[in-house]
């Protein structure tokens, strides 16, 4: 049984989501399938190895690539599991709300209300 996603988990994956690129690589990793290299990777953008490099590292720190260090070469893979589950997740917080779903407040219901010390407010 898979646990739902915490804060820290959406704000690792959107942070890493967030640039252009390491989307880019999530889509090579996707449309490509299997493990890819890091050369490959890289070749397939107009920046220095070090800056694919970090966007690399972003990915794996947030969880969405796994890797698979093979001598001085790394191989990667798209965590589909993790994305679809932090990103679902977070989309679920969206959905519409219909009748039987209901928010019922528990505070003072007028400004008079608030104006009274919490000892003076009725309960319900």
């Amino acid at each position: 049984m898979s646990r739902s996603a915490t804060l820290e988990d959406s704000e690792a994956v959107f942070l890493a989501l967030a640039h252009q690129a390491r989307r880019h690589i999530l889509a090579l990793l996707n449309h490509l399938g299997g493990e890819l290299p890091s050369g490959y990777l890289a070749s397939r953008f107009h920046h220095s190895w070090p800056t694919t490099t970090r966007h690399l590292g972003v990915l794996e720190k947030a969880g969405l690539v796994e890797v698979r260090r093979e001598g001085r070469g790394s191989h990667y893979r798209l965590n589909r599991e993790r994305l679809e589950k932090v990103v679902g997740g977070w989309l679920k917080n969206l959905e519409p709300t219909g009748p039987e779903k209901t928010w019922a407040p528990t505070g003072p219901r007028s400004t008079e209300a608030l104006s009274k010390p919490p000892s003076q407010r009725k309960k319900r």
